[in-house]
């Protein structure tokens, strides 16, 4: 159960002292950006640090460090300062070309490529005055995906990588072999072999990171010869191009290539299955009409970026 008393004996805006703090690294940046004298900010970190019973910042040499506990903090109050933000923002009713929210959504640029521009335009169309931030996918965001959307509104992520929370499915894509358009190491078709034998440029690797098509590979018994991790899925095709690395893509991100991209696709000689691209959700915005008007924004703007009618 909820230790209510601990909460109403806590002052919420230490959390927002701490989120400066945090982000700064600098009790001097951090009261200028809160507007605080030095001094207040100060006497502010004294009490986080008896209430965490740790040092938080630490010198070293005319520089200021995070203590493990701080960088495990960072992100947990940023997430925490959003929700508080979003439950003081609520407003009885909703009318989208009055709203002046900022509405969040993680995604991939992969996911902002494919629809990124149709959701910009159809939400400054209908509420001009609202705001939209998008916000890189990290590992750790998306394992904890229920914690994450308390401060973000959607989670753009096919299936396979957030389960057991309210989703809706947007579009359907598939994954394509690219390589250098010069590499002659590789037949007119890409064998099993090439798959195990050429070095690979993979995205989201680790035990507990890696795309669904990548984990496919895993368990049909295929080990990549992993030479490059990249968090991002823009930069695959520059490091394919010119060598005999080999990596997976999104079909409909190889549409934006540029014709001098130094790339080519083949088919991929084994089925790793089909992508399918979801929004996700917090369940207690279920029925939020502000969220319910986003959502239906972004379906949307999948139906007419991608022609896919889920």
């Amino acid at each position: 159960m909820r230790n209510v008393a601990s909460v109403t004996n806590l002052d919420l805006n230490l959390l927002v002292s701490l989120d400066a703090l945090l982000y700064h690294r600098s009790v001097t940046n951090a009261s200028r950006q809160l507007g605080l004298s030095q001094p207040a900010l100060s006497a502010s970190l004294a009490r986080l640090r008896r209430h965490f019973n740790d040092e938080l910042l630490y010198r070293v040499g005319n520089e200021y460090h995070l203590t493990p506990l701080a960088a495990q903090l960072r992100q947990r109050v940023r997430l925490a300062l959003d929700g508080v933000e979003r439950v003081f923002s609520a407003r009885p009713e909703f009318t989208p070309s009055d709203s002046t929210r900022e509405f969040s959504i993680l995604a991939s640029d992969y996911g902002i490529t494919v629809v990124g521009d149709t959701i910009v335009r159809l939400l400054a169309d209908e509420a001009p005055r609202a705001r939209l931030r998008f916000r890189p996918t990290y590992t750790d965001l998306v394992e904890h995906a229920e914690h994450t959307l308390v401060g973000t509104d959607l989670i753009l992520m096919p299936h396979g990588f957030v389960t057991d929370l309210p989703h809706q499915d947007l579009y359907r894509d598939r994954w394509v072999m690219v390589v250098s358009a010069d590499n002659d190491h590789l037949g007119a078709d890409m064998t099993v072999e090439d798959l195990r034998t050429s070095p690979w440029v993979v995205v989201f690797h680790g035990q507990s990171a890696a795309t669904p098509a990548d984990r496919q590979l895993r368990l049909l018994g295929i080990e990549q010869h992993v030479q490059v991790v990249t968090e991002s899925f823009m930069t695959v095709p520059s490091l394919v191009a010119g060598s005999t690395r080999i990596a997976l893509l999104q079909e409909r991100l190889t549409y934006s290539l540029p014709v001098d991209s130094g790339v080519r696709t083949m088919q991929c000689p084994i089925e790793v299955g089909t992508l399918v691209e979801a929004m996700w959700w917090h369940p207690v915005n279920d029925h939020d009409p502000e969220h319910t008007f986003l959502r239906d924004i972004v379906a949307r703007a999948a139906s007419l970026s991608t022609g896919d009618h889920l």
